[in-house]
Order: C-alpha cells, then sequence, then structure tokens
C-alpha cells in the first residue's frame, strides 16, 4: 500500500495545512467492493463537512495544562447522513475515513460539538485531523463547483470515491482542480524584508507578496514577475522552500525567497498592493509587538516564510 502522508520537514517546518496521518489508499478509489467493504466497516469513520465547516469538539490540551484543543468529530458509517461520499484515506491504527458532503451540519450533536472551518482550527488540529479536514473541504469545493461537463455541458456523475467526475454524456473524465501560487519572501542586500498591504485588507494587515502561476510560466518566472508587477522590483535569485495546500477554494502555495538588488526602486502597484514597507528584523518586531502592523496567521505560509526570515517567533500585540 502506498503511502501519502506527510514526509519530512524543510527549511519551513510543519506547515499548519502541510500535515497528515493518513495514508490516501488511492488504489482502492476504483475498487467498488473494497470501498463497499470499508464502508460497511463498523470502525469506518465519516466526517460530515458543509461549505468548508465540520464538527469539533474542544478537548484538554495534552501539553498545555487548562487549555484546549479541537478534534474534528467523525461519524460510525451507519450514522452518516446519505450522500456522495468521498474516500480519504486510511490511518495506522486501519481505520477508514471517508467525508459526506451536506447543504447544513446536522442540528444536534452529542456533547459540547461545534461547527468551524479549517481557517479556524486548522493550526490546532491534529496532524490526522489536519490532514482529513484539508482534503475533505478541498474536495467539497471542487464537486460543488463542477456539477457540469466543460465539454459538452451535462451534468457529470462523481466517480472513483469522490476524486472524479465523470460526464454521463460524453464519457469525459473530469479530475480535482488545483491553482499553482507563488508566494515570496523578498529581500534586498541588506537582509531587509519586503511586506505589502493588499487592497482588500485592513490597514494594518502586511504580509509576502503572492500571486497566481500563469500558462506556460515555471514558478520561477512567476516569481519574479509578481515581485514586479506588485512592487516593481528585479528579482536577481529565488529558492524554494516549501509548500502548502490552500483549500480557499483551490490552490497550492509554493513558497520562495527572493532577492533583489534595487531596494530603492520599490513601489506599489496600487491596485493589487497599495503599500510596500522593508523591514529589518528589529524594525518588524517593534512594529508587531506595538501593534503597528498585524502579520498573517499561523495557518498561513505566509507566516512560516516571515518567521523563516526572521528566525524564529514572532510576538504580536494583542488583537
Amino acid at each position: 500500500m502506498a503511502d501519502h502522508r506527510d514526509a519530512a520537514t524543510g527549511p519551513l517546518g510543519r506547515l499548519a495545512l502541510a500535515r497528515g496521518a493518513v495514508d490516501r489508499t488511492a488504489e482502492l478509489r476504483l475498487d467498488e467492493l473494497a470501498l463497499a467493504a470499508a464502508w460497511s466497516n463498523p470502525d469506518t469513520r465519516v466526517l460530515v463537512v458543509s461549505e468548508g465547516r465540520a464538527f469539533v469538539l474542544d478537548e484538554p490540551d495534552p501539553v498545555l495544562p487548562g487549555a484546549t484543543r479541537p478534534r474534528l468529530v467523525t461519524l460510525p458509517s451507519y450514522d452518516a447522513p446519505e450522500g456522495d461520499r468521498y474516500l480519504l484515506g486510511r490511518d495506522e491504527s486501519g481505520y477508514t475515513y471517508f467525508a459526506v458532503p451536506a447543504e447544513t451540519l446536522p442540528g444536534r450533536m452529542d456533547g459540547d460539538a461545534r461547527p468551524a472551518s479549517l481557517r479556524e482550527v486548522g493550526v490546532q488540529l491534529s496532524d490526522r485531523d489536519a490532514g482529513l479536514l484539508t482534503h475533505a473541504i478541498a474536495l467539497e469545493h471542487w464537486h460543488r463547483s463542477h456539477r457540469y461537463c466543460s465539454r459538452c455541458g451535462h451534468p457529470t456523475e462523481v466517480a472513483a470515491a469522490g476524486h472524479i467526475r465523470r460526464c454521463a454524456n460524453c464519457g469525459t473524465e473530469h479530475y480535482p482542480r488545483t491553482d499553482p501560487a507563488v508566494i515570496m519572501a523578498v529581500t534586498d542586500p541588506d537582509e531587509r524584508l519586503l511586506l505589502g498591504r493588499g487592497s482588500a485588507w485592513d490597514q494594518r494587515r502586511f504580509s509576502v507578496l503572492a500571486g497566481f502561476v500563469e500558462p506556460g510560466e515555471s514558478l520561477e518566472q512567476a516569481v519574479a514577475r509578481e515581485v514586479a508587477e506588485e512592487a516593481g522590483l528585479t528579482v536577481t535569485s529565488v529558492t524554494y522552500l516549501g509548500s502548502q495546500p490552500w483549500p480557499f477554494p483551490c490552490s497550492l502555495m509554493l513558497g520562495f525567497t527572493a532577492t533583489v538588488d534595487d531596494p530603492e526602486r520599490v513601489r506599489a502597484d496600487g491596485e493589487e498592493v497599495l503599500e510596500v514597507r522593508w523591514f529589518t528584523r528589529e524594525e518588524l518586531a517593534e512594529a508587531a509587538a506595538s501593534g503597528e502592523i498585524v502579520l498573517s496567521g499561523q495557518i498561513s505560509i505566509a507566516r512560516s516564510l516571515i518567521e523563516h526570515w526572521f528566525g524564529g517567533p514572532i510576538a504580536e500585540a494583542a488583537r
């Protein structure tokens, strides 16, 4: 059985949404008998998702006394609602996991379970739960937005345990879409970091630059183009650091460092980015601690890139 769990951590450490402790068992997706047997197994667990949310239960944190940590609430298959079944995989203990999408989350759950989104709890979830929820909501969104064949316009049907949609009219198979996007920590010869404020953001929020990869473009070309477009700078070197799925709704964020040698030419494009600023490590620490700026959340690869450059965690003012 091929193992598709996360590999050893790279330069950015353990990224919040790039974790997993479940073998995706892709070899079972077309085996209807094996899928039926897995679903009927009383140990099988089902994650119900609705518009990017699932139920979690806050439990005592095993590491921090007095703190709590969310855990995904899963159901035995005989208690799961009717609907499409997406195979998520199997863990080391042999438990198989499915996701079932629902129009709304069930109105009642035992205990103190609460609905939560990946943005809310992704950082706190265990490796297993973070991987399961990331996989499930990425599939849920793709299925909701690809119900018709792009070739002939007819309705499509779920196949391969949720990992294909097949057109009943022309037979075309459609696969889950992932949009690659580059995100980069731009530095100058003095090792200052460039941060920008997006046009849709709060006036205090700053982050690293990012953008989608265009057709026919390499990742390195995308890094250079985005830095030139958003900040008017010329990239002289690019280094890959790591990646993270970003199912909001269907991106894969590819993290880089990018060096420029013309920092004095920096300027915001005025459309996507309204303001750009260079920071030394001391300046960034002071601005974050005072609340002058607000950085990207811990769930994002953006924060990992910033703290990789900084050399460790950055303390922020209470929000």
